[in-house]
Formats: C-alpha cells, sequence, structure tokens
C-alpha cells in the first residue's frame, strides 16, 4: 500500500478545520477528522478512483463537511497537498512543493 504524506500546509488546514468546528459544536471537528482518515485509506485503496483535478492532480470530495483532498500520486506515495474549503478558491495550493 502506498505510504500517505500531508504537505505542512495541509496539516494546517486540516488543524484549523477541526478547531473552528470544534468551536462550533463540540464532537464536531473530531467528526471531519474521522472523516479525512476514512477518505484518505479510501484513497490509499484506489487513488486513481477520483478525476484528475488541477494539472497531475485529483480530488476527493469528503462526506458531510464542504472539503476536497488534494493529492497526487505515483506507484510508492499518495501526497496529500491540501485540505481545500470548497468554498475557497480553487487551485490556492497549487505552488505547494514537497
Amino acid at each position: 500500500m502506498r505510504r500517505v504524506e500531508l504537505h505542512p500546509q495541509a496539516y494546517a488546514e486540516l488543524d484549523q478545520a477541526i478547531s473552528w468546528y470544534e468551536n462550533q459544536t463540540r464532537g464536531l471537528g473530531d467528526a471531519l477528522l474521522d472523516e479525512v482518515e476514512h477518505a484518505i485509506s479510501v484513497i490509499q485503496e484506489s487513488p486513481d478512483r477520483w478525476p484528475v483535478y488541477i494539472g497531475e492532480t485529483r480530488s476527493f470530495l469528503v462526506h458531510r463537511f464542504p472539503f476536497a483532498i488534494v493529492y497526487r500520486h505515483d506507484d510508492v506515495k499518495i501526497q496529500v497537498l491540501a485540505i481545500a474549503h470548497l468554498r475557497r478558491r480553487p487551485g490556492y495550493w497549487r505552488d505547494r512543493k514537497f
């Protein structure tokens, strides 16, 4: 199975979103984290299943929350470039390098 690498800014986006949702309703931040972890495990199982998004990236829509996991992959690894809020400007993460 391919290993998963999260870009440092993707970690920051996730952390920020978890905090925001947790401040709205106790337990909602944990629910977001559970959904993202589940999404990443599904991506690991079949990374080509989701459509090409921008360039060589793909996008997986997170259930229950307005986020997409933007990633690219090769035979060895999956690189998550962004945990992107769907109402944010598209492609803001394009310049991120691993």
